[in-house]
């Protein structure tokens, strides 16, 4: 199992520092250094300062109850049946590679390798290996923030829940965006879901690729300075998103259309009532009415043959009956 220097590491070989490019002397001034992408150069700092942590760790076991997770770690949802195959191979062949902690009062938190102990907490391991450094809170968010940001399978709501959370601990807007690697126009466009309507961000928190960024940003925009019977317009038009009957990306214009009266919303919305269908806690589907009809969607997955059955029987049933009356 890879750790999380390798991780970086393997991403950032080719990148060297700033600092480290020697400019030709002719070259003119306007010529920008040929430096890696900004988040592969936060990659590269961070794999640096992993490596230097590493190196001054002392190596000891701890108890894994006395473990919590980075408090600025941006994962809501782990795969767990990667897990499993991870938890399978400590159970196995043991821990390789230990997990890097600091103190924090009577606990240790994770640095790096909060997957590894998932893992143990699964197969019921008493202790784990681990390496336990200094580090401020401000490099913990850091880390946490670029090795993260840095997945691909991490969506926009749950880096923006960790760029608000780690916030604070950064002077200012500019420092961050330098920390993460990217412009300040590309971290407001994250701080923007920390603007959203509250029922936006409750179906966030159950479902957070709902909704990305650029979206985000849009449906801001859209509400700035609006009245509160704004938001009974937005609530109309995001229940559509959720019911995967509108493109989030759509969703900022439609407000804006809404909003203006000028007789370019979807056709149906002023009349339209959307109810969610639950399947032991997740969403699995909607009823619509609207002046067109009533539509029921299920999500694909989330019927059994069993059901269809039952539903395509109770819908000719309730249709051969109107015919006889």
């Amino acid at each position: 199992m890879s750790s999380l220097r390798d991780r970086m590491m393997s991403k950032t070989a080719e990148v060297r520092a700033a600092k480290d490019i020697q400019l030709d002397p002719q070259q003119e001034k306007s010529v920008s250094p040929r430096t890696a992408p900004g988040m592969a150069a936060a990659l590269a700092t961070a794999q640096q300062r992993i490596v230097q942590l590493e190196k001054a760790g002392s190596a000891s076991e701890a108890m894994v109850s006395e473990i919590v997770p980075n408090p600025w770690q941006p994962r809501q949802v782990f795969n767990d049946a990667k897990l499993a195959q991870l938890a399978e191979s400590i159970r196995e062949a043991g821990l390789v590679q230990p997990i890097v902690v600091r103190r924090a009062g009577a606990v240790y938190q994770i640095v790096a390798g909060e997957r590894r102990w998932r893992a143990h907490k699964m197969i019921g391991k008493d202790t784990i290996k681990t390496l336990v450094v200094d580090l401020s809170d401000e490099e913990m968010a850091m880390l946490a923030l670029v090795e993260n940001v840095a997945r691909e399978d991490l969506c926009d709501y749950e880096i923006s829940r960790s760029i608000r959370r780690t916030e604070k601990e950064f002077p200012n807007r500019k420092r961050m965006a330098e920390a993460l690697g990217i412009s300040r126009s590309e971290l407001y466009r994250y701080l923007s879901f920390g603007e959203l309507p509250e029922f936006v961000v409750q179906d966030l928190d159950v479902q957070p690729r709902l909704l990305g960024a650029t979206a985000a940003e849009s449906v801001v925009s859209a509400l700035r300075g609006q009245n509160d019977g704004a938001l009974g317009t937005a609530r109309g038009l995001w229940s559509q998103v959720v019911s995967g009957d509108l493109d989030q990306l759509k969703l900022g214009k439609a407000i804006k259309h809404a909003l203006a009266g000028d007789g370019k919303t979807i056709a149906g919305v002023s009349d339209r009532n959307i109810d969610k269908i639950f399947a032991g806690g997740a969403h699995a589907g909607s009823i619509t009415k609207d002046s067109v009809g009533l539509t029921v969607k299920i999500k694909a997955g989330m019927l059994t043959a069993d059901k269809e059955k039952q539903i395509r029987e109770l819908v000719a049933r309730l249709f051969s009956d109107g015919e006889e009356s």
